[in-house]
């Protein structure tokens, strides 16, 4: 079993930064022996919910959709199990709630399909005002 729990959400002023946090933890969880693709996504209200960025534990390569890139920074620290999501300059259209997902393997073309992910957190809201 793989626990996520992020964490970092609030609302700020366009313009503005947050870091989302996502803690990992269980007993199916270990990057000593296994890679994992470590995803965030996000949901607007009455919107599909799509991948933001992505990073891969074996290479630290990180991914991002079209939309965020140069304003958000996909990290992780090893040795806290944790995958932050720095977002910069955002935007009202940023605004949504942000989940952090899992999947064995590394993350390749698939990162962005939120189909091919078995674990999610619970979500932490974002919202950016104008």
């Amino acid at each position: 079993q793989v626990h996520l729990m992020e964490s970092g959400g609030g609302s700020v002023q366009a313009g503005g930064s947050l870091r989302l946090s996502c803690a990992a933890s269980g007993h199916g969880y270990s990057t000593y022996n296994s890679a994992y693709c470590m995803a965030w996504f996000r949901q607007a209200s009455g919107e599909e919910r799509e991948g933001v960025a992505a990073v891969s534990t074996g290479t630290n390569y990180p991914y991002y959709a079209d939309s965020v890139k140069g304003r958000f920074t996909i990290s992780r620290d090893s040795s806290k199990n944790t995958v932050y999501l720095q977002m910069s300059t955002l935007r009202a259209e940023d605004t949504a709630m942000y989940y952090c997902a899992a999947v064995s393997g590394i993350c390749g073309s698939r990162w962005p399909d939120r189909a091919v992910y078995n674990h999610w957190g619970q979500g932490t809201q974002v919202t950016v005002s104008s």
